[in-house]
């Protein structure tokens, strides 16, 4: 994981793009453990607004930007290939799932 940085520092200019049930300004939480590409692990129970995401075809390379308190913001790098990451990119909603406010 990558951060903290000002907020919009990466998704001002992915504002308003999804990536499968994850929407912009939306609470999501993690609901199953997991590492991201930085062998950072997001613990069951961890919560962020997403702001966006970029996909680098090149490397299959996938980041989400997330905010943890709404006035910074940081980067979640995933690999949608062969890797571990991408069993749970495929498989999104049996990890993150979005907080009824």
């Amino acid at each position: 994981m990558i951060g903290p940085k000002k907020m919009g520092f990466w998704s001002k200019s992915r504002k308003g793009n999804a990536h499968q049930f994850l929407r912009p300004s939306k609470r999501y939480r993690v609901i199953k453990s997991f590492q991201d590409h930085d062998e950072h692990i997001h613990p069951e129970g961890e919560e962020w607004i997403f702001l966006g995401y970029s996909f680098l075809p090149y490397d299959d390379g996938l980041l989400w930007f997330v905010s943890f308190d709404e006035k910074r913001e940081w980067s979640i790098p995933m690999r949608w290939n062969d890797s571990s990451q991408s069993a749970i990119i495929d498989r999104l909603s049996e990890y993150i799932c979005p907080v009824v406010q």
